[in-house]
């Protein structure tokens, strides 16, 4: 029977193998029919997907801590705030993709696995590693504010490379087709979502750090 300490390191190391199979299966067919010539803009475009940096800081939060505890990355990436804020990030990757990207386009075969790696299974399985195994009880209800500044300079460097290079890599960013007012509506109602989805987890956190607290002093 599976020992309890080795639960987190057997999940981790499970989802961190799918993480980077998934990212790069979605590089190659992005990527792989393409000139080579296109190549570094295509590769650009790719990392410019929040959906992608998203999922690379998860699977790279799950890699570290097994592979290098005692880094400073491990540190960094084992800390109960950088998992929180990467629960809060890929769980707003999933629902913005299920409630507004999904009906956009069919994707089929390969493309349709990486798609649902990467915005169904890699979010609930780094929410529910947050949930099961990170330490509760210890984020502040600042905490989300300051999760903010990712997704903020992230829209900063979708309008940059955007205008830069007329590509757009979501409808409700895409600045020409839209108009300031509605790509400015869009852009609060998600940095609005990103803060409620902080704050629901740390109100969660908080409820589930206090029960630890009182069955441990039970």
């Amino acid at each position: 029977m599976l020992r309890a300490r080795d639960r987190p390191r057997l999940w981790r190391s499970t989802f961190a193998v799918v993480g980077w199979a998934a990212l790069a299966l979605q590089y190659i067919l992005m990527v792989g029919p393409e000139p080579l010539q296109a190549m570094p803009g295509l590769t650009v475009n790719f990392f410019s997907y929040f959906t992608i940096l998203t999922n690379v800081l998860a699977a790279l939060a799950l890699t570290a801590p097994l592979v290098r505890p005692e880094s400073r990355l491990g540190r960094w990436a084992a800390s109960e705030g950088v998992r929180a804020a990467l629960a809060m990030y890929i769980a707003v990757v999933g629902l913005t993709y299920h409630f507004l990207l999904s009906h956009v386009w069919d994707p089929q075969g390969l493309a349709w696995l990486a798609n649902g790696l990467l915005h169904y299974v890699m979010p609930i399985a780094v929410v529910l590693d947050w949930l099961m195994f990170t330490p509760k009880g210890l984020l502040r209800w600042r905490d989300p504010v300051k999760w903010l500044a990712f997704p903020v300079i992230y829209t900063g460097w979708t309008l940059i490379h955007g205008f830069a290079s007329g590509w757009w890599p979501y409808w409700f960013m895409n600045v020409p087709a839209l108009g300031w007012a509605k790509t400015g509506f869009w852009a609060a109602a998600m940095l609005g979502l990103f803060l409620v989805v902080g704050l629901a987890l740390v109100g969660l956190d908080r409820v589930m750090g206090r029960a630890a607290v009182m069955k441990s002093e039970g």
